[in-house]
């Protein structure tokens, strides 16, 4: 029998696959079954800044900040659905009622106020944090720079309150995505340059000040927008993703792997084990499954598990180290077809 053990942030896993975060997980009940079936880990639904901000009491000025006059009265209405109260006591519930790592999940997108936060969910029991940073950089005045930066002021805010793991969710619309993942994910003396206004230089050289994410969740997929023409108006698009999907996550976990201090989880477009297979050899830790267990339903977990087992049997693979990040850049002998030749080969035809 395979050994699929691991680890992720530090924790110890049976097995590489993380329920994300989603309402498979908003329930006590939902992480019985999600643990039940066999999870490694499991990520819990989303607690948004937004209803972190209604329970504080500053939803009205909220509101106004964000040029959303009648959305007071939807975020008061929506944070009372679990608010951040109740989602510190299904992390407590939680973590008493099964014995896989529990992950609650922070969904923000500036860093005001809600930072200590993080230390609530330490002391509820959490094993670690995932920051979920999703906000659409549409200001025409709001330049690369600034949109970096607001990822670095809610990493190093989280970080300096919490002594847990902090996983960071991201999404891959970057000018220089391998550049902001090591600079994410770097332990150091000083602050990175363009953060040094507000977080301040080291004034004890040698001694970390700066402190990167334990892990990088690749890659956030944000909600879909779509446009119907029968009712002219504004509609969700594909909820679920596709197996078609991973191909963006798998490249960067291949050009990623072996080469930030760091571990690497891989979500989207993962469906089934083999899906699994490539992403651990591109050199994933672990892989986050969603849209499959809605389609699938949480059977697929036992399903991917022993598709996995029969592949690592299969290629003589005693262990997951045996082949994690085989494929990937940082131990290629031709480090160039991760890149440019793979277009050249495409479009041009050269062998």
């Amino acid at each position: 029998m395979a050994d699929l053990s691991t680890t992720y942030m530090g924790l110890s896993l049976r097995n590489p696959i993380v329920v994300a975060s989603s309402t498979l997980t908003g329930t006590v009940d939902g992480v019985k079954e999600c643990a039940a079936a066999g999870a490694g880990a499991i990520v819990l639904k989303s607690l948004f800044e937004e209803q972190i901000v209604a329970e504080t009491g500053a939803l009205l000025e909220y509101a106004d900040y964000a040029n959303h006059g009648e959305a007071a009265e939807y975020l008061q209405g929506y944070g009372m659905e679990l608010g951040p109260r109740e989602y510190l006591q299904l992390v407590s519930d939680a973590k008493k009622a099964v014995d896989v790592p529990i992950i609650p999940s922070l969904n923000c997108f500036s860093n005001e106020r809600w930072a200590d936060y993080a230390k609530k969910l330490q002391l509820a029991g959490a094993d670690a944090i995932e920051l979920n940073i999703a906000f659409m950089p549409t200001d025409l005045r709001q330049d690369a720079k600034a949109v970096e930066e607001r990822y670095y002021r809610i990493l190093h805010d989280v970080k300096t309150k919490v002594s847990i793991p902090v996983a960071l969710k991201i999404g891959p619309y970057f000018s220089s995505l391998a550049n902001i993942a090591d600079h994410l994910t770097r332990d150091r003396a000083e602050a990175p340059d363009f953060t040094v206004g507000w977080c301040g230089p080291s004034t004890n050289k040698g001694k970390v000040v700066w402190s990167g994410a334990d892990a990088l969740v690749l890659f956030n997929r944000f909600y879909q927008f779509d446009i119907d023409i029968d009712h002219l108006g504004l509609v969700a698009g594909n909820h679920f993703s596709s197996q078609s999907e991973i191909h963006l996550g798998l490249r960067w976990i291949s050009l990623l792997a072996g080469k930030i201090d760091a571990d690497l989880a891989a979500t989207t477009g993962i469906h089934d084990g083999y899906d699994m297979v490539k992403q651990l050899l591109a050199g994933a830790r672990v892989v986050q499954l969603c849209s499959t267990l809605y389609l699938n339903d949480l059977g697929q977990i036992k399903v991917m598990q022993r598709q996995l087992e029969e592949w690592m049997a299969e290629h003589g693979f005693a262990n997951l180290d045996a082949f994690r990040g085989r494929l990937s850049q940082a131990r290629s002998d031709r480090p160039e077809s991760f890149e440019r030749l793979q277009y050249i080969k495409l479009f041009v035809g050269i062998e």
